[in-house]
């Protein structure tokens, strides 16, 4: 069975809705940084940055950093289409899920957290950070919107690992709003990832109402 550690409304969902199309059995641990509740101390021995999603393999083993977790999902199960079996649609694929690791959720550990990324910082430059934080974090995301088309999904006829990344990630930092406004097309792609049958009753337990 695999262990995933994280709690609702976070990243990981992603990986739910990965582990439910896999059809693979998993119990979930809430565990978060910011949930002095939870199950703290097995997730800083799993994963010492103590992030989440972090995810305990069969064998014991543990995979960190949500699109290494679905890129390996992706590989482990080929039957769920969580990575296309296209070999040039997969290697997209792959690229989108670095794409919004490297880009989009690095930008919004910046603005949820300015002040790991300036010592001595005061309220005044704290909000600068984080305006700026958000404005390349739109930029990032206008760009994706603009290189990976959904047809009708981001991993072609049935959505896929890019596709549920794309939909937690997007939920952040105003990042809906903004594209609401400048790419209405990707927002009803992502509205139509939400609405599928896979992905609905996870993100319902993430995200009720």
């Amino acid at each position: 069975m695999y262990t995933l550690f994280g709690t609702q409304g976070s990243g990981s969902a992603a990986i739910e809705v990965a582990l439910e199309a896999a059809q693979a059995p998993f119990r979930v641990v809430r565990a978060s940084s910011w949930e002095p509740d939870s199950a703290l101390s097995k997730l800083r021995q799993a994963n010492p940055l103590v992030q989440i999603p972090t995810l305990q393999l069969p064998d014991g083993s543990v995979l960190t950093e949500s699109a290494a977790i679905l890129i390996h999902l992706g590989l482990e199960f080929p039957q769920s289409h969580i990575l296309p079996p296209d070999h040039a649609m997969r290697s997209q694929a792959i690229r989108g899920l670095v794409f919004i690791a490297a880009n989009c959720y690095s930008a919004v550990s910046v603005t949820d957290y300015p002040e790991r990324w300036c010592v001595d910082i005061d309220e005044s430059a704290r909000q600068r950070i984080g305006r700026g934080a958000r404005d390349q974090l739109h930029r990032c995301w206008e760009i994706f919107a603009d290189t990976f088309p959904a047809r009708p999904f981001l991993n072609g006829e049935a959505p896929g690992g890019l596709d549920f990344l794309a939909a937690v990630v997007s939920k952040w930092s105003g990042t809906r709003a903004h594209l609401k406004a400048t790419r209405p097309e990707f927002i009803k792609a992502l509205q139509r990832i939400e609405q599928h049958p896979l992905v609905a009753p996870v993100f319902a337990r993430h995200w009720p109402g």
